[in-house]
């Protein structure tokens, strides 16, 4: 089992910046790929980030490409999500989000409960 537990959204105006925690206990060892989500009202949750685990391969989604930045610790088993310039588009819930795989089990995948980000003016 992998729980997940985000922290750092809040509201911010627009060009401004935030900084999510994705703080993961339990089988850590078993999860090979993180990701952020986010969902904004009245749309579907979408990717936003990836990495790997290990080598830490990063992915992006073409609208936060250049502004977020995912990464790890993995001392500290936390991921975060580094989000500049932020924009009003970007105001949603984040979500973290992992896939697991572990040998003689079906892949599983793990939710946070969310951290809403709202830029605002």
């Amino acid at each position: 089992q992998v729980q997940l537990v985000e922290s750092g959204g809040g509201l911010v105006q627009p060009g401004g910046s935030l900084r999510l925690s994705c703080v993961i206990s339990g089988d850590a060892a078993v999860i090979n790929v993180m990701f952020w989500y986010r969902q904004a009202p009245g749309k579907q949750r979408e990717s936003v980030a990836s990495i790997t685990a290990g080598a830490g391969h990063t992915h992006y989604r073409d609208s936060v490409m250049g502004r977020f930045t995912i990464s790890k610790d993995s001392a500290k088993n936390t991921v975060y999500l580094q989000m500049n310039n932020l924009k009003p588009e970007d105001t949603a819930v984040y979500y973290c989000n992992a896939h697991a795989l572990k040998i003689g089990a079906p892949p599983a995948e793990y939710w946070g409960q969310g951290t809403q980000v709202t830029v605002s003016s």
